[in-house]
């Protein structure tokens, strides 16, 4: 019988250029290895995390070894009952999200079929993405209109931003005008059948955010990403739909579990879920998030940001979503070694990526560069930038 023989942990980082990408400056990639040789990989969160999570890991593979690799359901059940907190543990959810993906590029690799099929079969066979991380260094609206533009003539069809600068919890007249004509200078520079989506990573409280979202429907975004603060969801999102019901609403890169999911959803609150696959228990728990989601008649964007192997992960997992919105992409404004782990298998082509259709997660992993790449220690720490900002773009031009 063939079993797991080890999980191999990488966290990999050219720490040289971590300051000008403190949002893409690591990726923690695991590589499960059977007792025959056979390897498959998975992705877990970084994000200011990487020695927890390395841990989290190393508790996944104390279970792990010796296990039959391709009794999916089981392990996940098996672990489930051990770990007691991976309901409410960040760094325990994405340590399993990591494996799972990795056993699930191992099945398919044993049977010679892309993930996809494991899954549900081929529905997309290519998936249209929308541009992230595109914006470094962009202040004023003319370098957020000369950026997009920049965008466009890449490929893609829609692209994402955070208009809002260094404002958190409240924003005033000056900060909301501001953020106002960003979004303008935008909408202008890519015209109207380009989609433009208004990020807002979780930073105000209620009363700014209603007022936000009613100044941003004008521009007719695809939607309006975490509008309030993550722990005011249920009270803020029923304040900001009865507000402005025609702008649809996305949240859901943070869940870690179904409940919180069925929770938003039962409450009509959001209008498009993105659970991460490297946060939300790996293919085990987007499928079943996703049957959630066809329940309610809500469309899925999964959000996608950390590195090539979830990149890889989420295009598979795509292609077997029929309510899929549209799927986020950094994978072009990462820094190239990223690219590189997975020999830049990805291209956009007029809006969409193709599906690969090789077995597993359809990709080459480069060893050689995890090796060279690995580092021990904690990620990049900006104080003068929250991490989940793109780098240069906490600021006000008003005041420059």
């Amino acid at each position: 019988m063939v079993t797991i023989k080890d999980i191999e942990i990488y966290p990999v980082s050219d720490l040289a250029t971590a300051k000008a990408s403190p949002w893409a400056s690591v990726s923690i990639i695991v590589r499960v290895v059977t007792s025959d040789g056979q390897v498959g990989y998975g992705e877990a969160v970084p994000t200011l995390r990487v020695n927890p999570v390395v841990r989290a890991i190393e508790e996944v593979r104390r279970f792990m070894v010796g296990k039959d690799p391709f009794r999916i359901t089981y392990l996940f059940r098996e672990w489930y009952k051990h770990e007691f907190y991976i309901s409410r543990s960040f760094e325990s959810a994405t340590a399993y999200s990591a494996v799972d993906i990795a056993l699930h590029d191992l099945l398919g690799k044993y049977l010679g079929v892309p993930v996809y099929q494991l899954i549900g079969g081929l529905v997309n066979d290519k998936i249209k993405a929308y541009a992230n991380g595109w914006y470094s260094d962009c202040v004023t609206p003319d370098d957020f209109a000369r950026r997009a533009k920049d965008v466009v003539s890449m490929g893609f069809k829609a692209l994402k931003f955070d208009p809002f600068g260094p404002y958190f919890d409240q924003m005033g007249e000056e900060g909301l005008e501001e953020a106002v004509e960003r979004v303008r200078a935008v909408r202008e520079a890519v015209g109207k059948y380009v989609d433009i989506l208004i990020e807002t990573h979780g930073r105000f409280d209620v009363n700014t955010a209603v007022r936000m979202v009613k100044a941003m429907e004008e521009f007719n975004p695809l939607f309006i990403e975490e509008p309030v603060h993550p722990d005011l969801n249920f009270e803020g999102l029923a304040k900001i739909k009865a507000a402005a019901p025609s702008v649809r609403i996305a949240v859901g890169e943070r869940i870690i579990s179904v409940e919180e999911p069925l929770q938003l959803l039962e409450r009509g609150l959001v209008d498009v879920l993105q659970p991460d696959i490297t946060n939300a228990l790996g293919f085990t728990g987007m499928v079943r998030i996703r049957a959630l989601t066809e329940a309610f008649g809500v469309e899925l964007a999964p959000h996608n940001a950390f590195g090539p192997v979830q990149h890889a992960a989420t295009i598979q997992f795509d292609a077997s979503t029929y309510n899929l919105l549209i799927q986020e992409s950094f994978y072009d404004f990462w820094p190239q070694w990223k690219k590189d782990i997975v020999n830049n298998a990805f291209r956009i082509e007029d809006g969409y990526y193709k599906v690969p259709n090789r077995p597993g997660l359809g990709v080459d992993v480069n060893e050689k560069l995890l090796n060279e790449m690995r580092f021990e220690g904690m990620e990049p720490f900006h104080e003068e930038e929250p991490v989940w900002v793109i780098k240069g773009t906490w600021r006000s031009y008003k005041s420059m």
